[in-house]
């Protein structure tokens, strides 16, 4: 997400370091280079010069420019601009106690009826209980794509009829929820290739039947800005009152949701960050502004790992010492439940600078190693010094690796196993506990 942009800018603040004080003419140099970056990006350009200037305002200053550090302060100006440029705060939609009802619009393959399954999912785990409604007549096999997802999260679906009126789809939902209490209805609706009278039509006579609480933009961030103007015209004749941008972890550029709040004026709600079913991710401007900067994004990571604490039941590893290969095991793949080891590592301030550029993790790799330790008898995953050599050609056999694999294995094992060592040596021990229960003279 933002690579381009984000490698950018970074770029351009590692030449700041080291400068001392700066003048006027060195600030506008760098502000040159991070207009560029900008545009390279695919932000809005009138977007660019309002940024460019609301920074230059603040950065060309006497607190700046006579500072001792400078590039810091010149950085954090940067930071809390590309906060407000991205909207400032945290912008969710509204929830009723009882009827929610939430119109899903977009052009086709901006990715709504996967939406529509990812926001039953994340409403379902925080105690909603929502109902999916097929109401795009225009593509079966997206309804056939909604029914799939809603069985694979357990929400019921209510597929609409072609050529159904949209009273009687109403009609049908509130029969429905009289039966079956529902308080959150997604209703993912029919797109087009392009905006047409017709689209527009089937939609606002929808919209007036349920009278939606949200009216709700998907927006493919992939086709950067020149998707925005698709926003005003959704907005024109339905309504619009908050976008959703799928396809943010492709998107290297950015110029979508860098240029999205100032063009449309309309929030952020959330972003598709991959195409698992939790792959969508409330919209955090100040979190997406540190990840551009390098800074990481330390509260999504600890927001993961809680919620990976609360839907795993894996061992926690008992003792540094008897780190065993089923503890390698259940830590990869917890990570690969975060999302992946790079993921996790994009997540984790200056963590982009441990690694040489460009560099990715063999995601084969990975699947290999789980594999060849899943393809060990549990004896052999707690006690890995009995792995010799005709257990080791026995592995490589079961799982379809070769033997120099295997080998290749333990030796990183050996390696981890040794740094964890170390690192439970350097931690600070807790003194022990007074007498609690030590009688008062």
């Amino acid at each position: 997400m933002f690579e381009s942009l984000g490698d950018r800018l970074q770029s351009v603040f590692d030449n700041l370091r080291g400068h001392g004080k700066l003048t006027e003419v060195e600030v506008k140099a760098v502000l040159r280079e991070i207009r560029i970056a900008l545009l390279e990006a695919d932000v809005n350009l009138e977007v660019a010069k309002e940024f460019i200037n609301r920074v230059e305002e603040k950065a060309v200053g006497s607190e700046v420019l006579l500072s001792l550090e400078p590039q810091e302060r010149v950085i954090s100006i940067v930071n809390d601009e590309l906060i407000e440029l991205l909207g400032g705060k945290t912008v969710q939609p509204e929830l009723d106690t009882n009827k929610n009802i939430w119109l899903l619009m977009g052009l086709q393959g901006a990715g709504k009826t996967t939406t529509a399954g990812k926001l039953a999912y994340k409403y379902k785990s925080q105690g909603r209980r929502p109902l999916l409604v097929a109401a795009d007549t225009q593509r079966p096999a997206a309804r056939e794509q909604l029914k799939i997802l809603g069985k694979q999260i357990k929400v019921p679906v209510l597929a609409v009829e072609d050529d159904e009126l949209p009273e009687t789809t109403i009609a049908r939902i509130e029969a429905y929820i009289k039966e079956d209490f529902r308080d959150l209805i997604i209703v993912d609706t029919a797109g087009r290739l392009q905006i047409d009278d017709s689209l527009m039509s089937e939609l606002d006579a929808l919209s007036k039947a349920l009278n939606p609480n949200e009216k709700i933009l998907v927006v493919d961030s992939m086709t950067g800005q020149q998707s925005l103007p698709v926003v005003n015209s959704f907005d024109e004749r339905i309504g619009v009152s908050g976008l959703i941008l799928t396809k943010l972890d492709g998107d290297a550029r950015g110029g979508a949701a860098l240029s999205a709040r100032h063009v449309t004026g309309k929030p952020i709600y959330f972003a598709g960050m991959s195409e698992k079913i939790d792959g969508l991710e409330p919209f955090h401007p100040e979190r997406i502004a540190g990840r551009i900067l390098g800074m990481g994004d330390v509260l999504t990571l600890i927001e993961k790992a809680k919620q990976l604490e609360e839907d795993d039941d894996e061992e926690e590893i008992k003792n540094i010492a008897d780190f065993s290969l089923q503890d390698m095991l259940t830590q990869m793949r917890r990570i690969k439940k975060m999302g992946g080891f790079m993921d996790v590592m994009k997540l984790i301030p200056g963590a982009n600078k441990m690694l040489p550029a460009g560099s990715e993790v063999d995601e084969g790799e990975i699947a290999r190693i789980e594999a060849i330790i899943s393809s060990m008898t549990d004896l052999e995953r707690r006690k890995p010094r009995l792995l010799n050599a005709s257990r080791r050609k026995r592995i490589a056999q079961g799982s379809g690796t070769k033997i120099q694999d295997v080998n290749r294995l333990m030796k990183n094992y050996e390696q981890m196993k040794k740094m964890l060592k170390g690192m439970n040596k350097r931690r600070p021990r807790k003194k022990p506990k007074r007498n609690a229960k030590r009688k008062m003279r």
